[in-house]
């Protein structure tokens, strides 16, 4: 079977992922993983970045004896997956994004930083603030949304994926989004979509941005479309 490593968003961790590792397990060898200061491990020193999840995934491939793999990145996961494959073009052999963010400015960055607001969340969706106190114990899940918003900041003033780097990607990637997104437009993404020489769109109905809103079996059987769409056409 081929090796599918499936990459957690901002915020996340492994665990959001585990329905849908479920679902494939039995059409993939199915991989996933903490980002560095998410999931409870510990929270690194120089702040979240994106070379830095690029980092942790080759890390953990060479820990499982991954070879290549293909990857599914929701939200920030596709953002790291595209960058490590724009790096590593032999470690990747091909990408499906979901609902990820491509249009970084500084007014961009700002828009989202100002949802990242641990004392408000905790006012307004407890529910929320209990959640990622549970996803991200041991650590402190305000510090993982500062250490977040500071990482946005960033890629709002040097964009880690622009045009020209999109444009050197060559794997297969598929740039899925859904019409209902408040993070994510349409037009970044079909933008994004044009950028990348060999790319997909796929745009799902009546869909919004939280993963967990997202029926699995869709997910699934986009995944299983897409990565039997390209077999034909990649190296065993």
């Amino acid at each position: 079977m081929e090796n599918l490593l499936l990459l957690h968003g901002a915020l996340g961790a492994a665990s959001t992922l585990a329905p849908l590792k479920k679902a494939l397990a039995g059409e993939y060898n199915v991989y996933t993983l903490d980002f560095s200061g998410h999931g409870g491990l510990e929270l690194p020193e120089q702040g979240y970045s994106i070379a830095l999840f690029a980092q942790n995934v080759l890390e953990y491939m060479q820990e499982h004896q991954l070879e290549h793999v293909h990857i599914f990145g929701y939200s920030m996961g596709g953002y790291v997956a595209l960058y490590l494959a724009q790096q590593h073009p032999d470690r990747v052999k091909s990408i499906f994004t979901l609902a990820t963010k491509f249009a970084w400015s500084e007014e961009t960055a700002a828009k989202e930083v100002k949802l990242l607001n641990p004392e408000k969340i905790k006012e307004k969706v407890p529910k929320f603030a209990t959640i990622l106190a549970e996803r991200h114990t041991p650590q402190n899940w305000e510090q993982v949304m500062y250490k977040t918003a500071d990482m946005m900041q960033q890629l709002g003033k040097q964009p880690s994926l622009t045009p020209e780097v999109l444009s050197y990607i060559q794997q297969p990637v598929q740039v899925a989004v859904g019409d209902r997104d408040n993070m994510v437009t349409l037009e970044e993404t079909i933008q994004a979509y044009r950028n990348l020489p060999n790319a997909s769109l796929l745009i799902l109905p009546a869909t919004h941005h939280p993963l967990e809103t997202i029926p699995v079996s869709r997910l699934q059987h986009e995944i299983n479309l897409f990565t039997t769409s390209i077999a034909t056409s990649l190296p065993a």
